[in-house]
């Protein structure tokens, strides 16, 4: 099991430059088509090129259960030029991951989710700088003192980075919350999980709380704050842009399902 969600946290954290390297590794498949479309099938979307449907890694059909992401999907198939790069392809990525892997072991996925939870960025808080404690008040107060009021409970608040424990029957709830969720979705809520830190994030997204620019903004309160004081590191940059469109990706998945 831990293997499994090791490679889901790895692939929604790695960066261009690490992806680089990985595909350099080996090299890419030529682009060996004309035109990506989406067809209608029962129930669903389905991938083709050039008329011939697509697959998963796992020999699955590569369907979509929308025609709205079954567009976005064809279009990054679309957008691939000489070679096929997956590191440009999240939602296909996503979408490859619920079907082959998120689809058998949904429950494995959702308590790892869950131990998000049990240790939520949002609920880890600085002493000082009193500047970076109190943007930490102002975007993660809510949006904690929300989730435990829609789970019946309160999440305690650390000081620090000491593990402390949060109340088992928040965490029970909060499964319960998300149980009998798509594996698509469920792929989506993880991915953002993994990106963000935070479950809580991730449960205000899928629940409306909050919109994807003040998720991302939450998310990145303590970079934010470095970046204010020394500057942005050009690398570090590019990194963010990355992830941000993995993050808009999983996004989308929710608000379209």
């Amino acid at each position: 099991m831990r293997d499994f969600l090791d490679t889901l946290h790895e692939e929604a954290a790695k960066d261009p430059e690490q992806r680089a390297r990985e595909l350099s590794k080996r090299e890419l498949p030529k682009r060996f088509y004309k035109e990506a479309a989406y067809a209608e099938t029962d129930g669903g979307y389905v991938i083709h090129l050039d008329g011939r449907p697509v697959k998963t890694p796992g020999k699955a059909a590569l369907a979509l259960p929308n025609e709205k992401l079954a567009a976005s999907v064809s279009a990054e198939w679309a957008a691939q030029e000489k070679e096929i790069n997956p590191a440009t392809m999240p939602l296909t990525r996503i979408t490859n991951s619920a079907l082959d892997a998120v689809s058998v072991r949904a429950a494995d996925v959702l308590d790892d989710i869950v131990r998000f939870a049990g240790n939520d960025a949002l609920c880890y808080r600085a002493d000082d700088p009193q500047s970076l404690v109190d943007t930490q008040r102002a975007l993660w107060d809510p949006v904690v003192d929300w989730a435990g009021e829609l789970l019946g409970g309160r999440f305690s608040l650390i000081e620090g980075v000491i593990h402390a424990a949060q109340p088992e029957d928040l965490l029970a709830s909060y499964r319960d919350r998300l149980a009998g969720e798509t594996a698509l979705r469920l792929a989506a809520l993880h991915t953002i999980t993994s990106l963000t830190g935070s479950a809580l994030l991730a449960l205000g997204l899928r629940e409306g709380r909050i919109d994807a620019d003040a998720a991302w903004t939450a998310a990145h309160v303590e970079e934010d704050h470095n970046i204010e004081r020394w500057g942005e590191d050009a690398e570090a940059a590019q990194i963010r842009a990355y992830k941000r469109t993995e993050f808009d990706a999983a996004v989308l998945i929710l608000q379209t399902t």
